[in-house]
């Protein structure tokens, strides 16, 4: 009788764990096969290219300690004729680009350009104690401007242009002035259609 109880358990263990296999078997997933390739993230491509004028950091001291705070002014531009300015603040640089980017993405605005390389006419544009002289140039004079003036003008997509600072040499305040100087150019066309005249009688 021993012997029989004793094939009967062993008869039932070797069941119990051929179930348990099965169910372990069944329950796993099909793995993908290596022939098969995973589809890529498509990235979209970016509307504008985008460049940082400056970063600055602000440190607020406390009891705790100090704490460090970063701001940063993109300009951001198809190199067609339109640009874009924008400020970001956080507690990280990168955070505060993309803050940055995305405010100057936001603004962007369409400026005037003759024969794809310079502006209509002479201005000045003004932001706080910032004035900043723009010039149209002959073909081949390249961008004479330097900092954020430059910056701006490149993104804009102006080739020949000549340029003077008059002002506070804020970075912030001169991209500001140059994007000012730029906004207030109009071409031939655009005044005769405002005073209702052939460009003919312009010129």
């Amino acid at each position: 009788m021993e012997k029989e109880i004793e094939k009967d358990l062993e008869v039932k263990d070797t069941e119990n764990t051929e179930k348990s296999e099965k169910v372990e078997k069944t329950d796993r997933k099909p793995r993908k096969s290596n022939g098969e390739k995973r589809s890529p993230r498509q990235r979209q491509p970016k509307l504008y290219e985008e460049e940082v004028i400056s970063i600055g950091r602000v440190t607020k001291v406390t009891k705790g300690g100090r704490h460090f705070r970063f701001s940063a002014v993109v300009v951001v531009g198809d190199k067609k004729g339109r640009v874009g300015l924008g400020t970001g603040k956080s507690n990280e640089v990168p955070d505060a680009i993309k803050k940055a980017s995305q405010a100057a993405a936001k603004n962007v605005v369409k400026v005037s350009i003759v024969d794809e390389r310079t502006i209509p006419h002479e201005a000045i544009g003004v932001c706080g104690a910032s004035k900043v002289m723009l010039k149209p140039a002959n073909k081949g004079t390249g961008v004479k401007a330097g900092g954020p003036v430059r910056s701006v003008l490149e993104m804009a997509g102006v080739k020949d242009i000549l340029s003077k600072s008059l002002g506070s040499s804020t970075k912030v305040n001169m991209a500001y002035a140059t994007l000012e100087a730029l906004k207030s150019q109009k071409t031939l066309e655009e005044v005769a259609r405002l005073r209702g005249k052939k460009v003919e009688e312009i010129r």
